[in-house]
């Protein structure tokens, strides 16, 4: 399957507690590097997160930001530090015993001790399981964010994959028109091979079995059909990888390389008017395609 390594989405869930909000963006990279923000609240859902995006992408570039807006006051929690009191009180009395201070201890003065109250955030059973259902929250959103960026990639890999067909329908007719040039090539070669044989005849000290061989081992080094096989046998392995359900992007570069591997053994083969022309074009064809597919996952 033909899918585009780029792409972006973002979105907002509102609830009566939170807002959360996610976003993703996916650019092309040989392999899956994954980039992942998440507020320090949620952090032990990090690892959830990573198999969910390793389940979705294959590989690219990926960075996923998440952010939470909490939208109701968190609830408090106010601690008296009671052996702080014994002893503030202890030390109290022997100063008013001495005359030094006088009267009793107000609420004012005991928000002058920073030691005498504790205010936190309750971390009740309450607290815990709605911590729970915030994890949930934050997961079901990725989850809708991957789905919105896999769409985009889908769409963008119908543009990659009509182009990208397209071009592998003018490598194939390319292709045959240099199997064409070369097989008449190869019998111009041949008959005048054929024609230096009859020569050589009426040479008593030419040794004509010797240099029958020679020809016979030339016309093989010319012969490009096993080229031209396997070139075609890539061009039905292309279409049936971008057919396929799985990501396809390395396999076709890896495709890539072998096509332009048989090109190569073919220019230097191949006998006939335009084949070097038509190499050419191949080779300039396959350098278009190569830098195409570094789009596909």
């Amino acid at each position: 399957m033909i899918k585009s390594m780029t792409g972006f989405a973002s979105l907002t869930r509102d609830d009566e507690a939170v807002t959360i909000a996610v976003t993703i963006r996916a650019v092309n990279h040989r392999y899956l590097d994954l980039q992942l923000r998440v507020p320090q609240s949620v952090a032990a859902l990090e690892p959830r997160l990573r198999a969910l995006v390793q389940q979705r992408v294959a590989r690219g570039r990926v960075e996923v930001s998440v952010t939470i807006q909490p939208r109701r006051v968190p609830a408090l929690e106010v601690e008296l530090n009671e052996t702080f009191l014994d002893a503030l009180g202890v030390a109290l009395e022997r100063a008013r015993a001495r005359g030094v201070v006088s009267g009793a201890l107000t609420p004012g003065d005991l928000l002058r001790f920073p030691q005498a109250l504790s205010i936190r955030e309750k971390t009740a059973e309450e607290g815990n399981a709605a911590d729970g259902a915030l994890a949930g929250k934050v997961e079901d959103a990725v989850a809708a964010a991957l789905d919105d960026l896999d769409a985009m990639r889908a769409r963008e890999g119908t543009y990659l994959r009509a182009d990208l067909d397209a071009r592998r329908q003018q490598l194939a007719s390319w292709y045959e028109r240099v199997a064409t040039a070369a097989a008449a090539g190869l019998e111009i070669l041949q008959t005048r091979l054929v024609e230096r044989v009859r020569e050589l005849r009426a040479d008593a000290l030419a040794d004509e079995a010797a240099v029958a061989q020679e020809i016979a081992r030339f016309v093989g080094r010319s012969d490009i059909t096993e080229e031209v096989v396997r070139f075609r046998g890539h061009l039905d392995h292309w279409q049936s990888l971008s057919d396929g359900p799985e990501p396809c992007g390395r396999k076709l570069d890896f495709l890539l390389q072998e096509m332009n591997r048989e090109v190569n053994t073919t220019a230097s083969k191949a006998e006939g008017p335009a084949v070097s022309e038509l190499i050419v074009a191949l080779k300039a064809e396959l350098e278009k395609m190569r830098e195409q597919v570094q789009n596909v996952e």
